[in-house]
Protein backbone atom coordinates (compact mmCIF):
# COMPACT_ATOMS: atom_id res chain seq x y z
CA UNK A 1 0.00 0.00 0.00
CA UNK A 2 0.97 3.47 -0.20
CA UNK A 3 1.31 6.45 2.54
CA UNK A 4 -2.07 7.73 0.82
CA UNK A 5 -3.91 5.09 1.72
CA UNK A 6 -3.43 5.42 5.23
CA UNK A 7 -5.76 7.67 7.32
CA UNK A 8 -5.25 10.70 9.71
CA UNK A 9 -3.68 8.70 12.85
CA UNK A 10 -2.73 5.49 11.34
CA UNK A 11 1.28 4.29 11.53
CA UNK A 12 3.25 2.70 8.97
CA UNK A 13 6.24 1.35 8.37
CA UNK A 14 8.05 2.58 5.16
CA UNK A 15 9.38 -0.75 3.27
CA UNK A 16 10.38 1.55 -0.37
CA UNK A 17 10.65 4.84 -1.92
CA UNK A 18 9.71 4.86 -5.81
CA UNK A 19 10.28 8.01 -7.66
CA UNK A 20 13.48 9.08 -9.94
CA UNK A 21 16.11 11.24 -8.64
CA UNK A 22 15.73 14.48 -7.65
CA UNK A 23 12.22 13.02 -6.23
CA UNK A 24 13.79 9.95 -4.28
CA UNK A 25 16.92 12.05 -3.14
CA UNK A 26 14.52 14.91 -2.11
CA UNK A 27 12.79 12.33 0.18
CA UNK A 28 15.58 10.19 2.03
CA UNK A 29 17.36 13.90 2.76
CA UNK A 30 14.35 14.54 4.73
CA UNK A 31 14.29 11.14 6.99
CA UNK A 32 11.96 9.25 4.54
CA UNK A 33 13.95 6.20 4.36
CA UNK A 34 12.87 2.24 4.56
CA UNK A 35 12.33 0.62 7.74
CA UNK A 36 11.30 3.99 9.52
CA UNK A 37 7.89 3.97 11.11
CA UNK A 38 5.74 7.11 9.71
CA UNK A 39 2.10 8.40 10.64
CA UNK A 40 -0.55 10.47 9.14
CA UNK A 41 -1.19 13.82 10.89
CA UNK A 42 -3.67 15.26 9.31
CA UNK A 43 -5.07 15.92 5.42
CA UNK A 44 -6.01 19.16 3.92
CA UNK A 45 -9.57 19.43 2.87
CA UNK A 46 -9.55 18.62 -0.55
CA UNK A 47 -6.87 15.72 0.63
CA UNK A 48 -3.89 17.82 -0.68
CA UNK A 49 -0.87 18.22 0.95
CA UNK A 50 -0.60 15.27 3.67
CA UNK A 51 1.04 16.07 7.00
CA UNK A 52 3.17 13.26 8.36
CA UNK A 53 5.22 12.70 11.55
CA UNK A 54 8.64 11.01 10.88
CA UNK A 55 11.42 10.90 13.25
CA UNK A 56 9.71 13.27 15.62
CA UNK A 57 9.35 16.08 13.35
CA UNK A 58 6.68 16.92 11.15
CA UNK A 59 6.49 17.10 6.99
CA UNK A 60 4.10 18.24 4.43
CA UNK A 61 3.82 16.51 1.21
CA UNK A 62 2.00 16.62 -1.99
CA UNK A 63 0.06 13.28 -2.80
CA UNK A 64 1.97 12.82 -5.40
CA UNK A 65 5.31 12.76 -3.76
CA UNK A 66 3.00 10.36 -1.25
CA UNK A 67 2.42 7.87 -3.71
CA UNK A 68 6.01 6.92 -4.16
CA UNK A 69 6.35 5.63 -0.82
CA UNK A 70 5.03 2.55 -0.10
CA UNK A 71 3.95 1.23 3.30
CA UNK A 72 3.39 -1.98 5.69
CA UNK A 73 0.65 -0.76 8.08
CA UNK A 74 1.42 -1.39 12.16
Amino acid sequence: MTLVELKPGQKGRIVQIGGLGPLKRRLMDMGVVPGEEISIEKTAPLGDPIEVRIKSYNLSLRKNEAKEIQVEAV
